[in-house]
């Protein structure tokens, strides 16, 4: 399988505890989709450079996964549907 690095962006409203809960979801979303959850690097609560579905700051999260290419679809779905997720970012990790 292909490794993909996934960097999110929390909604800031949520508590530390809240935020590891959002983190857990899409962990469990990649498991249940047959991938595999190399690393994850919670950064913390962050300003960001501009305003994100009318936020300044956020938590940020970069896992680097793998996923079957045929649930790549419907793992960006599961994405855009939680809704403490306010941006995301997927991209193909090409020298792993």
């Amino acid at each position: 399988m292909t490794k993909y690095d996934l960097f999110t962006i929390i909604k800031p409203n949520l508590d530390n505890d809240e935020a590891d809960k959002v983190v857990a979801r899409v962990e469990d979303a990649v498991k249940a989709l047959g991938g595999e959850v190399f690393s994850c690097d919670k950064a913390g609560r962050k300003k960001l450079a501009y305003e994100v579905a009318g936020y300044m700051d956020g938590f940020m999260v970069n896992q680097l996964v793998s996923i079957p290419s045929d649930k790549i679809v419907e793992f960006k779905r599961q994405l855009k549907l939680n809704d403490s997720i306010i941006r995301t970012m997927f991209t193909k990790k090409e020298n792993a």
